[in-house]
């Protein structure tokens, strides 16, 4: 019987959490020599993955609802991969029962739920990111629980050639004088604290009244009662995540609230400029970008404690104290 590792990865959320994860495979290439990695995940991120040189197989499925059919379905689609070992980067029941009804030896999850112990599943506990790490750190953790080492956690995404040719070459046609291309991304999904979207467009105006710069807006979709000035690409409208992914590497900057986004951007290499809020759960040092340069932009010291919402969602950091296209557009010249 052969003894190779086969490793899964269930990362079964957003963008931004599954940019986060892209270290894992390349750390158990590192680790286990001549193992296999597969991830699951949702059809709207495999483009995260892809190209992935670490990466072995990308699995995709959609429905992780409660359900002892689904359950079982989805026991009968990863059985036949023969896994060795299961990561859960995300608490969910059906992954946990399908991992076990699959046969996968192993299993790893976040957090101690009843199905955990019901499945004999390894609980790694991140006692309620009481330590100042990143989540790219924290998911590498799974790595060590497996008896590997982790060397680097910098997130990446990769390119082929094909798309470095086009990426290439829409660089030339969008800053042909070679202007700093900076991306501006104004929504957040309702993901994170943001300023709102009139703020966004004195910022591009701002921007784009610097020769030097070329400002593109980044959005799939603008905000309905955004129009933006004459001049300025939507170069992301109507495009598949994976389209959108080579637009973004041509950047020298984003500028966007903690979004996947960001961490798209990060991913590729480009510098970022994000709004951040300072409380635990939201921090830079938790959920900031890894591998790339980033700046972070926060309210004043004493804002949270005098005009926060009571949920960082409802945030637009405006007022006193907050973050206004002003302030990005200083931090930014002295970037």
């Amino acid at each position: 019987m052969s003894d190779k590792r086969k490793f899964l990865i269930a990362r079964i959320d957003r963008i931004g959490d599954t940019v986060l994860a892209t270290p894992l495979p390349r750390e158990l290439k590192k680790s286990f020599p001549g193992c296999e990695v597969s991830v699951l995940v949702r059809s709207y991120t495999k483009d995260i993955f892809l190209h992935n040189p670490f990466v072995d197989h990308i699995l995709v499925w959609d429905d992780f609802s409660r359900g002892i059919s689904k359950i079982r379905s989805l026991a009968k689609f990863l059985k036949p991969h023969g896994f060795t070992d299961g990561f859960m980067l995300l608490p969910n029941e059906t992954l946990a029962y399908s991992f076990f009804l699959a046969g996968i030896k192993r299993r790893y999850g976040t957090s101690r739920k009843l199905y955990h112990l019901l499945t004999n599943t390894i609980s790694l506990d991140r006692k309620k990111y009481a330590e100042e790490r990143s989540e790219a750190d924290y998911c590498l953790d799974f790595v060590r629980s497996a008896g590997g080492e982790v060397t680097e956690f910098s997130t990446k995404i990769y390119l082929s050639e094909e798309e470095r040719f086009t990426a290439e070459k829409f660089k030339k046609e969008t800053a042909p004088n070679g202007e700093k291309i900076t991306g501006v991304h104004i929504t957040s999904g309702g993901s994170a604290p943001n300023m709102p979207a009139g703020e966004y467009l004195r910022l591009i105006n701002l921007l784009a009244s610097n020769p030097q710069i070329k400002v593109v807006v980044t959005d799939n979709r603008l905000p309905p009662e955004l129009t933006l000035p004459e001049g300025i690409l939507l170069i992301n409208e109507g495009k598949l995540l994976r389209e959108s992914i080579v637009n973004f590497s041509i950047f020298d900057l984003l500028i966007s609230s903690s979004t996947g986004t960001m961490h798209i951007a990060a991913a590729l290499g480009v510098d970022t400029l994000s709004l951040f809020c300072p409380l635990p759960a939201c921090k830079p040092s938790l959920w900031g970008p890894v591998g790339n340069k980033a700046e972070f932009v926060l309210p004043s010291e004493n804002y949270c404690a005098t005009r926060c919402p009571g949920d960082p969602k409802k945030c637009d950091f405006s007022g006193e104290g907050g973050i206004d296209a002003g302030i990005i557009y200083s931090k930014m010249m002295n970037y």
